[in-house]
């Protein structure tokens, strides 16, 4: 996932061939490479094809980055809040069978800090500040790794914009420019 998010994409330590999976991954290439229009478009259609009750992994990684395709906090936090309630469902067995390296508690400190970042930016400052105290419970799950720091440092970036009371979009924040 994104500079905030937890990495969907299959290689060599997946357990199996998950043709969602690997259509998500292709979509967040394109929209990393500027594609947002046509990313939003094939997440949307994987996620009419998933349906709300479908594969929770799905639904979580597809919310999770339909989030990151939207500049309007409001309709990225709809998005946000549909990830956590998936990944709420998702279990470590199921995590385990995309990718070996992966762990479910890992997924939630980059779910929560989204949140924050959302509510931040809508200027609701309590629950913000809520989303973090969650994603820092969570943040021991974080590998020692460049994804971890980066997590670390975004959690720190929205911290210090929650005490400020800014609402300006993050430079560092994953997803379009307006």
């Amino acid at each position: 996932m994104s500079t905030t998010t937890t990495s969907t994409t299959t290689d060599t330590a997946t357990a199996g061939t998950d043709p969602t999976m690997d259509a998500i991954g292709r979509a967040v290439v394109a929209g990393r490479a500027g594609e947002t229009r046509s990313a939003r478009r094939q997440l949307l259609e994987l996620w009419s094809e998933t349906g709300v009750t479908g594969d929770p992994l799905h639904r979580c990684s597809l919310a999770h980055y339909l989030a990151d395709l939207h500049d309007d906090p409001a309709q990225a936090l709809a998005w946000d809040v549909r990830a956590l309630d998936a990944a709420d469902a998702v279990t470590e067995q199921r995590v385990q069978e995309h990718h070996a390296g992966l762990h479910i508690a890992g997924f939630y400190p980059s779910l929560h800090l989204n949140l924050a970042d959302n509510y931040r930016r809508l200027g609701s400052f309590d629950a913000a500040a809520e989303h973090l105290d969650a994603a820092r419970t969570y943040a021991p799950a974080l590998p020692a790794d460049a994804y971890g720091d980066t997590l670390r440092t975004a959690l720190d970036e929205v911290a210090e914009a929650v005490a400020r009371r800014d609402t300006t979009r993050r430079p560092s924040a994953p997803g379009p420019t307006a």
